[in-house]
């Protein structure tokens, strides 16, 4: 199945390289902490795939943060922008 961006996921992915590169970390030294393939860790940071809960907290548990911090400025809108697009229009 092949991956689709979207801008959620590239929102997200964008958060979890920050808070990566903070801490002084390559993408393979997270996959590492976080028990997950390191090709995941490049999906996700380049917004081509969307990680599940017990990845997200995963990720979080490896980098030191809260997992809300990796969800911050994620709005209903970088989901479904045309759905939102369109509900406005019609409304």
């Amino acid at each position: 199945m092949p991956r689709v961006p979207s801008p959620a996921a590239a929102h997200i992915g964008a958060l979890v390289a920050e808070a990566r590169k903070q801490r002084g970390l390559t993408q393979d030294d997270l996959a590492h902490l976080a028990r997950i393939d390191p090709s995941n860790v490049r999906s996700y940071e380049k917004g081509r795939a969307m990680m599940g809960i017990p990845t997200l907290i995963r990720l979080a548990d490896a980098l030191k943060v809260e997992p809300g911090s990796l969800l911050k400025g994620v709005v209903p809108e970088l989901f479904a922008p045309r759905a939102v697009d369109e509900r406005r229009r019609a409304g």
